[in-house]
């Protein structure tokens, strides 16, 4: 309810940021917020009282402060208490007892704050203080999918005006989102699904209706690296009835080394998880990279489509495509359930149509071919004779949905 009192974790080394946590908590407190704090630091003493000892934050981790302090090492120290303080906040969330969790710290506690942050699911507000927020050093692998963060400006060592100007923008949005955040109605089955923009994709569009018709709902995750990540996480965690990943052009970049990968695990999630998939490899055949930065020398020379100030994109030869096939299909074939793989032999981007830039219906064969000899049981290979814009592709894809329902494949 809005109304209900919220309560926001706080995570830091109280034995060297009091002052600033305690700040945090004022200010939370100070909005109708209650606040639980725990303890990450490990060589001193917490200077206010804390309702989570680092003890046992430790224990949580499977370890114990004296032991963490015999590593000397303060890599695998923070590690150790990431591991409990990950723990411990997914065990409050599940008891109800805590609705929100704001981290502060530098590099280290950055780095625990990650691993609290993609313990918990998605939904419940993640905010993340630190002196390196929007830092290239943070992989994107390791961002939660809805996580926030606000730089700490002005606060590496003290309280002060300006410090305390992002503690307490940081506070009141934790809160404010707490109170604001809807639970997730489970009262439809979802489908999962991966695409582009519009411009380059529109199958999304002709299934929308039809799914919802069916009785489900839609999610739509935008394949760009982070939105990989949420969806694979989710099918992991079996939350799909059932999977359309028809935009898996994450694993090009991840094959050819583009930052804007959703990580190893792309592809993985719904297999592992017993979940059925229809599979498609819409802009496999193009390489992602951020339109402000060069890209690799080994790409030098080729023609960039410039999507936007911020993504362009390129072609690939034949042979990697064929390479991005056989990777796929190496994932999906590690599948529990049902997959079935259509391939459009006409296109599968808006880009790759005659007088388009990317257009090479000899690679685009090559593809077709690469995916014949690789895919494997459980994998039915399906081709059609048509664009995966074309409303021929919706309609196998419907077909296909259909046929599962009635087998009981689906479930709803």
């Amino acid at each position: 309810m809005p109304n209900e009192q919220k309560t926001i974790l706080i995570i830091g080394t109280y034995d060297t940021k009091d002052s600033e946590l305690s700040f945090i908590a004022d200010c939370i407190q100070a909005e109708g917020g209650k606040v639980i704090r725990m303890d990450v630091g490990v060589l001193g003493e917490p200077v206010s009282e804390v309702d989570i000892s680092k003890e046992e934050v430790a224990a949580q981790g499977g370890s114990s402060i004296p032991e963490i302090i015999s590593f000397d090492d303060e890599n695998l120290a923070m590690q150790a208490m990431a591991k409990g303080a990950a723990n411990l906040a997914l065990d409050l969330y599940t008891d109800n007892q805590m609705h929100g969790v704001i981290i502060l710290g530098g590099t280290m506690g950055t780095d625990l704050a990650l691993e609290v942050c993609q313990a918990l699911p998605i939904g419940i507000p993640k905010q993340v203080v630190s002196t390196v927020s929007f830092s290239p050093m943070i992989a994107p692998s390791r961002l939660a999918a809805d996580i926030q963060m606000t730089l700490w400006a002005g606060g590496l060592y003290g309280l002060n005006s300006i410090c305390k100007s992002s503690l307490s923008l940081a506070a009141g949005a934790t809160l404010g989102a707490a109170r604001s955040a809807k639970p997730w109605n489970r009262s439809k089955p979802v489908v999962g699904m991966t695409s582009f923009g519009s411009t380059v994709l529109t199958y999304m569009i002709k299934l929308l209706p039809e799914i919802e018709k069916r009785g489900f709902e839609l999610a739509v995750f935008h394949a760009t690296g982070m939105g990989g990540m949420a969806f694979d996480n989710l099918a992991r965690k079996g939350v799909f009835s059932c999977v359309m990943d028809f935009a898996p052009q994450e694993i090009t970049n991840l094959v050819y080394g583009s930052v804007l990968s959703a990580g190893e695990n792309r592809m993985l999630g719904a297999g592992l998880s017993n979940t059925p998939q229809i599979v498609a490899p819409g802009c496999i055949d193009l390489i992602d990279f951020p339109t402000w930065q060069d890209p690799p020398a080994v790409f030098e020379g080729r023609e960039f489509h410039a999507h936007n100030r911020l993504i362009c994109s390129a072609g690939l030869t034949r042979e990697e495509r064929c390479r991005v096939g056989r990777e796929i299909c190496d994932r999906i074939s590690q599948s529990r359930a049902p997959v079935n793989l259509i391939v459009p032999k006409v296109g599968i981007q808006g880009w790759d149509k005659e007088g388009q830039p990317f257009y090479d219906p000899e690679a685009q064969r090559a593809l077709v071919e690469e995916f014949r000899n690789s895919c494997k049981p459980p994998v039915k290979l399906t081709e059609l004779d048509c664009h995966i814009n074309d409303q021929e592709f919706a309609d196998k894809v419907l077909k296909i949905f259909d046929q599962w329902l009635d087998e009981g494949i689906i479930t709803s």
